[in-house]
């Protein structure tokens, strides 16, 4: 799934509008999963001059990167965050680390052959799902559509809760955002 219907995900689902502090941790936690792709995508381009195509169908791919990719993708290690959180008592950490599982349950059935290991240290195993957020050939319109629908009833979820019109037009920005990125992979792949 793209990045800012994670964002907007996060933040209906574990924003607080009276504590800005954990509305802030759950859009942080809704992105970290995907920060270090990212960073090294960037990087890759921007600094080393690599193309695209080579960052997204060789150095994806590659070790490195998809160890990279297992540690800020593993459950096992979300988990054991938002298990540090909620003993802690940290109502900001526990939104950070729910809304970092919320991302990767969306991931986990929405990658195919570009899957990551979700269970990693346990294991590298990765599950190559039929169903894709951006593999036309493996439905990605139909998950388009879907992902459309359940960002506009987060919207509402967020309209209902948040009076700031900072909060309504940020969320309304990634809207358009994740509209405009969804159907640029569509016509893309």
């Amino acid at each position: 799934m793209n990045t800012p219907a994670h964002l907007i995900f996060g933040v209906a689902a574990f924003g607080r509008p009276e504590v800005r502090r954990t509305t802030l941790a759950a859009l942080l936690g809704a992105m970290a999963p995907d920060f270090s792709l990212y960073v090294m995508s960037i990087y890759a381009m921007r600094v080393l001059g690599i193309s695209p195509q080579r960052v997204f169908d060789e150095l994806y791919y590659s070790d490195a990167w998809q160890q990279v990719f297992a540690v800020d993708n593993s459950f096992i290690l979300w988990g054991i965050g938002l298990g540090v959180a909620l003993w802690a008592g940290s109502r900001a950490w526990t939104a950070f680390a729910a809304a970092g599982l919320l991302h990767l349950a969306f991931d986990f059935p929405l990658h195919t052959h570009d899957a990551r290991m979700h269970f990693w240290p346990l294991t590298t195993w990765k599950f190559e799902s039929p169903v894709s957020y951006w593999d036309g050939s493996a439905y990605a319109d139909l998950v388009g559509a879907g992902v459309v629908v359940l960002v506009a009833a987060a919207l509402v979820v967020i309209f209902l809760r948040y009076k700031s019109w900072w909060v309504r037009g940020g969320m309304l920005a990634l809207s358009a955002f994740e509209v405009m990125v969804s159907g640029i992979w569509r016509f893309a792949f």
